[in-house]
């Protein structure tokens, strides 16, 4: 039997979350290496969850590949599927490292928000479904 879609869109948001938290930990790790660039990891596609309710719509983000002229010019390929380089950083020191702590620590601290409120989410869901199956308090 296939998880209803919510708790499948709680599960992707938390996996999200969980690979967000490791990245800034990993931008905090380095912010004192030389030319350290901070990194991000995208949004995930929710509109997948749209898509399995609605019929067969989907919208594929698109992907870029660099070029050898591209290359040329300074452009480099991402970092990964989802792993990108952040580009809302407020400054980069002399030595090309441009990881904020500040920055990182209030990432951090929306993550952990963020995940709480799934968790939250979660827990009622699996709630309301023993309820509904009539194991529930």
């Amino acid at each position: 039997m296939k998880p209803p879609t919510l708790i499948t869109g709680l599960g992707d948001a938390m996996r999200h979350l969980s690979e967000r938290q490791r990245v800034v930990a990993q931008n905090i790790a380095n912010s004192e290496t030389p030319g350290f660039k901070a990194r991000e990891v995208e949004a995930p596609d929710f509109g997948k969850l749209v898509g399995d309710a609605a019929g067969p719509r989907r919208v594929a983000r698109p992907r870029v590949q660099i070029t050898g002229g591209m290359a040329a010019l300074g452009a480099s390929q991402p970092l990964g599927g989802r792993i990108t380089l952040d580009k809302d950083v407020t400054e980069t020191k002399p030595d090309g490292n441009n990881v904020t702590l500040e920055e990182q620590l209030l990432k951090m601290g929306q993550i952990q928000a963020d995940f709480t409120a799934l968790t939250n989410l979660y827990r009622k869901q699996m709630s309301l479904m023993k309820t509904a199956v009539g194991k529930g308090n």
